[in-house]
């Protein structure tokens, strides 16, 4: 077992075995710091994209919804921590966060 991880390690070291890379949308949700407090499949402080996508499923006024809420932050829907709002981060950004968080 041991010299499984080991070699697991090594070939990660070596660069022959590498993680999935990360898509265009969670590399834009990192870099707006949106994974400080959310994952896609978990919660943490804030709740995980999947269920965010669930509940809001068949929506249709759904993403300019969410948009507004990234936007101006909001509180209640999912417990007592509210959002802060996100005012520095551009609308398109936000449009784009949206969709890929709708499909979570």
């Amino acid at each position: 077992m041991k010299h499984r991880i080991a070699a697991l390690g090594l070939a990660l070291a070596a660069g022959w075995v590498t993680a999935p890379a990360a898509s265009a949308d969670e590399a834009l949700a990192k870099k707006h710091n949106c994974t400080a407090c959310h994952a896609v499949d978990k919660k943490m402080v804030g709740p995980a994209y999947k269920d965010v996508a669930s509940k809001y499923k068949g929506q249709a006024d759904a993403p300019a919804k969410l948009a507004e809420k990234v936007k101006k932050g909001g509180s209640g829907v999912w417990g007592a921590v509210p959002m802060p709002p996100n005012p520095a981060v551009p609308d398109d950004d936000i449009k784009k966060l949206v969709v890929w968080v709708l499909k979570s």
